[in-house]
């Protein structure tokens, strides 16, 4: 199912649209999960048998080098992919493995770090760690 404004992302970013290509980012637009590109094929090639792993990694490497998708090397067992390309933070339970979204009161982090004098910030990514509720309630159960 295309998303109203999947063409638009991809265009806005200077990214050729192609049926890989629309279908790639209707797939991280639509699954919030931050899906891994093996996760990605294996949901897309149901529907596109023709389509190749190595298409799906090609996408996605244009998606982020683009800036219409993040890499997300949070686990390092797994590279993980993001649409929401707003300042945002990450937070990867390290029961479950499941990553999840976080708001920052404040998306400006480079305000308050000093960078070394002639250097330039290009992207941020803020991880955090831990156990989110659901494992914290099925420990104490």
């Amino acid at each position: 199912m295309r998303t109203p404004n999947t063409l638009d992302i991809l265009t806005n970013h200077g990214v050729k649209p192609s049926v890989q290509r629309l279908a790639v980012m209707d797939y991280l637009v639509e699954n919030h999960t931050h899906p891994t590109a093996d996760e990605i094929y294996s949901a897309l090639h149901k529907q596109m048998p023709t389509l190749s792993k190595t298409t799906v990694y090609n996408t996605l490497k244009l998606l982020t080098e683009q800036g219409a998708a993040i890499q997300l090397t949070i686990d390092e067992r797994n590279v993980c992919f993001d649409a929401d390309v707003s300042p945002h933070a990450h937070f990867l339970c390290t029961c479950c493995g499941k990553v999840y979204d976080m708001s920052l009161t404040n998306p400006e982090l480079e305000d308050h770090v000093v960078l070394p004098e002639g250097f330039k910030t290009t992207q941020t990514a803020l991880y955090f760690r831990g156990l989110c509720n659901k494992c914290i309630a099925a420990e104490t159960d």
